[in-house]
């Protein structure tokens, strides 16, 4: 059987039943709906001649070459999806949702599956994702230089019952020229942002979210817009923690890469640094003195994080002195201090 329910009973549905993109795998690969597992119609070669074919000839002639692919895989099809689905209920999307669901979706109901196919298709997804970062949702941002540990800040704030939307998690990057060190190779843009609102759509909007102060981007990935204006709208709690305390967390987290590693990312901003610091900077990793390399670089990052910080309206920036490394008890020191101020 064929259903074909809009995007918002296909969300609802995907809570329970696996999702089947029958698009092309460099389709896929861009972006897809986070789970969604890849059962292209046809690969990347023999859509790209299907779709000449339209344009050079015509519909039919496409309609025909687009049977004569799939023709020879049929069983190849029916195979692959009883693996996924053995159950044999599933939900089902192409581009607009059109032919390709529709013909697949298709000869899986022939085989006794029920297929939900998704009106509007990944098309309609999409624009789902993009309306999501305009609701009203009350957030908190978590500001501090590099090194304050923000990130283990909020997931101790999570074990808090807090909620939090790790953005650097999600982007598989640190920020930083340092931050895809011990990181998987960064989403593109379009899988970010469907793997952001994955999150954001399961935060409960009448309960604040502890979000890390960040730009528009981080490493090669951009916040949405909609996000990114309430971001700038909101609360911010900047906590101030001491260069000595911040170097400590920094030897910790780096000094176990390659110092080549870290040489390249130095050399990345040695136009911002300056010669001399460079030269300085490296040098002293050379000689394992990473609290001298640290706090050069350091030197540079704190002051476009204090130009930063100064941009910030005034009436929404409150401060936390912070001066341990113990993310639980920072944890702790937010959040009493953000109960003292009714913020929660």
């Amino acid at each position: 059987m064929l259903f074909h329910p809009d995007i918002y009973q296909f969300n609802d549905l995907r809570k329970k039943f696996p999702v089947l993109d029958v698009r092309s795998p460099g389709e896929y690969t861009k972006g897809h709906i986070p789970g969604a597992v890849n059962l292209p119609l046809f690969d990347d070669r023999e859509r790209m001649i299907i779709g000449t074919t339209y344009q050079q000839i015509g519909m039919d002639s496409a309609l025909l070459q687009g049977l004569d692919f799939a023709g020879k895989k049929l069983s190849s099809y029916l195979q692959q999806a009883l693996a996924i689905v053995p159950d044999r209920v599933s939900l089902m999307h192409c581009w607009r949702g059109g032919k390709r669901s529709e013909s697949l979706g298709g000869l899986l109901s022939l085989a006794g599956f029920e297929i939900y196919l998704l009106t509007g298709g990944y098309k309609a997804y999409r624009k789902s994702v993009r309306e999501s970062f305009e609701k009203d949702q009350k957030i908190i941002i978590l500001a501090g230089k590099t090194g304050s540990g923000k990130t283990e800040i909020l997931q101790q704030l999570k074990k808090n019952n807090q909620q939090i939307v790790d953005l650097e998690y999600i982007a598989h990057h640190k920020g930083s020229v340092f931050g895809a060190f011990g990181e998987m190779p960064q989403p593109t843009n379009e899988q970010f942002e469907n793997d952001l609102a994955e999150a954001w759509n399961s935060l409960d909007v009448e309960n604040l979210v502890w979000v890390e102060d960040e730009s528009k981007a981080i490493g090669g990935v951009f916040l949405p817009e909609n996000l990114l204006k309430k971001m700038n709208e909101a609360l911010v709690i900047y906590i101030d923690v001491p260069k000595k305390i911040r170097i400590e967390r920094l030897i910790r987290d780096y000094s176990t890469y390659p110092k080549e590693l870290i040489t390249k990312a130095i050399l990345k901003i040695s136009r911002r640094l300056g010669g001399q610091n460079v030269k300085l900077a490296i040098s002293a990793i050379d000689q394992n003195d990473f609290a001298k390399g640290i706090e050069i670089i350091l030197n540079y990052y704190d002051k476009v994080y204090d130009y930063d910080l100064s941009l910030k309206p005034a009436d929404k920036l409150l401060r936390l002195s912070i001066n341990t490394l113990d993310a639980n008890f920072s944890a702790e020191e937010l959040l009493n201090f953000s109960k003292r101020l009714n913020i929660i």
